[in-house]
């Protein structure tokens, strides 16, 4: 019996062991240089393979309803935000990939007209989850600013590729709507859901408005400083310094600090103010990000704040408090930030546990779905459109 022990006990040594010199060696299996993913010019493998996907739902009518009729039976604003980011990504593809600009236009342009069609014939709700028809809209008439900022940015990007007419006024419109229902609360931020105000939307709204001033020579300077100083002042959660991810009209917080949110508000922000974007982000990645033997991920909320998970977290993995929702978000910040380190072991993680499925060329993540390599996608080609609108507008060049 004891001789059976003592090799018991060196079985498991020796299990130990390897196991100590394995696990670190792991990653090297998965990691990449930054330039697989995001090159400075032109597009990775990665988003070729990933567009190709995604042009192809559509062009392919019955891969795309069954496609999105899986995302709809979930959440109806995956459906909408699967269209936005493959908007925004096709935008920024045909700047690093001018030979398929012709392809890009087209699908961007189907895309935007058939959202627009549908928030016409079925209105607002068509895109929102069932708690918006809950209760009344504090600002009236009722109005979804999810729907507005992203259809807003939608337009300004197709038209910073190419100028398309029948486009400026449909983003001046939204813009000017937009920004005077921020107006009338007390922190300048307008409801996405009956009385619930998102970070996310808000700052999205933000380099809208920005993309706009570049397009048409407008001048929303003044508020966009006005919306910063008050939410310094009144939307900052006071143990993080990270902006708080919703809160009511009136400015009361309602959820702390959100992986799935703040990483996009810091991209957003690089247009507004890049200092305060830069602060932002840095104090997201003290907060959220987490690495471990050559992988990294995102929490979805700071240890400090104790948040629930819900359908933008998507299942979060106890003890590591691994957020898929936030992890995927994670990869925007990191691409927009140009945080090679974090971004090549968030990409290795990817590769490692999202199960990517490629074939014909066309690359999908299992464990993921439309919305969520559309975003993947919109990581690895963000960037060109950004710098261009920083500097003035197109009316001084």
């Amino acid at each position: 019996m004891t001789r059976f022990i003592k090799k018991l006990i060196a079985g498991l040594c020796a299990l130990a062991l390897a196991t100590a010199i394995w696990i670190p060696c792991l990653h090297f299996f998965f990691i990449k240089s930054v330039a697989a993913f995001r090159p400075t010019e032109g597009l990775s493998p990665k988003a070729r393979q990933l567009a190709a996907r995604h042009l192809q739902l559509w062009t392919d009518p019955e891969l795309r309803q069954r496609e999105l009729g899986r995302m709809r039976a979930s959440n109806a604003e995956w459906d909408f935000m699967g269209r936005t980011f493959l908007v925004w990504s096709l935008a920024e593809m045909s700047v690093r990939n001018p030979g398929a600009r012709a392809e890009y236009l087209k699908t961007m342009d189907r895309i935007i007209e058939e959202t627009l069609h549908l928030e016409k014939e079925h209105g607002m709700y068509f895109f929102l989850m069932p708690y918006a028809r809950a209760r009344p809209y504090i600002m009236q008439p009722a109005r979804s600013h999810f729907l507005d900022s992203e259809i807003a940015l939608m337009l300004a990007v197709r038209r910073m590729v190419e100028e398309k007419p029948e486009y400026q006024p449909l983003l001046h419109e939204r813009i000017e709507a937009m920004l005077a229902r921020m107006q009338q609360g007390p922190v300048l931020s307008a409801e996405s859901y009956p009385n619930v105000c998102w970070m996310f939307d808000n700052a999205v709204s933000l380099a809208a408005s920005k993309l706009a001033d570049y397009l048409d020579g407008s001048d929303h300077a003044a508020f966009l400083r006005q919306w910063l100083e008050r939410a310094k002042q009144k939307l900052v959660d006071p143990k993080t310094g990270l902006l708080v991810s919703s809160f009511t009209v009136d400015g009361q917080p309602l959820d702390g600090p959100e992986g799935s949110s703040i990483w996009l508000v810091t991209h957003c922000l690089r247009l507004v103010d890049e200092d305060f974007a830069q602060d932002q982000y840095r104090r997201a990645r003290k907060e959220l990000g987490r690495s471990l033997a050559g992988f990294a991920w995102s929490r979805e909320w700071p240890a400090s704040w104790n948040g629930p998970m819900d359908i933008d977290s998507g299942p979060v993995i106890p003890v590591l408090e691994i957020s898929a929702g936030a992890s995927g978000m994670a990869f925007i910040g990191a691409s927009s930030f140009g945080d090679a380190g974090y971004l090549t072991a968030l990409a290795a993680t990817l590769d490692f546990s999202a199960f990517p499925s490629l074939k014909q060329g066309r690359l999908k993540y299992c464990a993921s779905n439309q919305v969520g390599d559309a975003a993947l996608l919109y990581a690895t080609v963000l960037g060109p459109l950004w710098e261009k609108a920083k500097h003035g507008n197109k009316h001084d060049k």
